[in-house]
């Protein structure tokens, strides 16, 4: 049975969200959990029949997040270097963690290791589309502010192979994130990768901004600086117009009206930009499987996203990754 460790004190709402995620978890999938925290502040939390079903793991350490990432590495009593040591030593399979998410990226590319084969690890989210029952997967939304050609053609065979595993995508289309759509358009970093990418099967070219959005392209790859941009702009966004909605919905008889019977429209739009409703995001390229959650996460978010880590032990996604990455390096593909 597929275990994970879970950094129980990681989140800004301390462990009561993330243990009752966890329990909502068990009553839906099997899994062990493995809490990493104070034990004198997890136990109360949890009921007594699902005491022999869980594990503890006492950390007394917690990583801020006004400390800096490198901080971690020295910090061997954390619970996020203790969670991510328990996938290390083989004791867990997939860590989730609502801390620190450059500690928790930092220590799991340097505890772990990258996939053979991989430069540098990405950090994948999941925006909406206009398609309801559709999501674009865009990567790297900050595991790298910096970034090569050569890291952004690896980053769209890392999101093809997750697109491919995690949602049953046959063969995504992929797309560079660029400021046009013609091949002359970017800037020398993606006109590069654009070159490294053609002939790539499913890599469709350059799109721009909107093609995240409208369900043309299922992997949007771009560098860290600009997809965490992207990222926090479109989360801005979101809730802007959410907070219209209810402001003019407020002010006006009519549209109070119109609001009630557009109720299951304006829950299944709440649900599409809900970010618990997907949990975290998976930090590929990296051994093992960690899912950096956000540190509002509720138990919901917490919820999805071991189901996420489940999904993505059982997948295989990473044994995909490095096959593919050696049949790219032998020009196989």
């Amino acid at each position: 049975m597929i275990k994970i460790a879970v950094d129980a004190m990681g989140g800004d709402f301390g462990p009561k969200p993330i243990v009752e995620g966890c329990l909502q978890a068990l009553k839906k999938k099997q899994f062990v959990p493995i809490f990493v925290g104070k034990k004198s502040e997890i136990l109360p939390l949890l009921p007594k029949r699902y005491r022999d079903k869980i594990s503890i793991v006492e950390a007394d350490d917690v990583i801020s997040m006004d400390d800096a990432a490198t901080d971690a590495v020295k910090r061997k009593e954390s619970t996020i270097y203790k969670a991510i040591e328990l996938v290390k030593n083989g004791e867990a399979q997939g860590v989730v963690s609502a801390g620190h998410s450059g500690a928790t990226m930092t220590l799991a590319t340097l505890r772990l290791g990258r996939l053979k084969g991989v430069l540098r690890p990405a950090l994948v989210t999941f925006m909406p589309t206009k398609n309801s029952r559709k999501s674009s997967v865009l990567l790297d939304v900050g595991a790298n502010v910096d970034s090569k050609a050569e890291h952004l053609l690896q980053f769209a065979v890392m999101g093809g192979c997750y697109a491919e595993d995690m949602f049953g995508i046959e063969v995504p289309s992929i797309g560079l994130l660029a400021n046009g759509e013609e091949k002359s358009k970017g800037n020398d970093v993606t006109k590069a990768a654009f070159k490294l990418l053609e002939g790539y099967k499913g890599f469709k070219g350059n799109v721009e901004g909107n093609d995240i959005f409208n369900a043309s392209c299922d992997v949007i790859v771009c560098d860290g600086f600009v997809g965490n941009l992207v990222l926090k702009a479109s989360e801005g966004v979101a809730s802007t117009i959410s907070g219209l909605i209810k402001e003019y919905i407020r002010k006006s008889p009519i549209a109070i009206t119109g609001a009630l019977l557009m109720r299951k429209v304006f829950k299944l739009l709440k649900k599409q930009m809900d970010y618990a409703e997907v949990g975290g995001a998976p930090l590929i390229g990296i051994q093992g499987c960690v899912i950096v959650g956000h540190g509002k996460s509720n138990p919901k978010a917490i919820k999805n996203a071991i189901f996420q880590a489940i999904n993505y032990v059982d997948t295989g996604v990473n044994e995909h990754i490095v096959q593919r990455l050696e049949a790219l390096k032998n020009k196989e593909i």
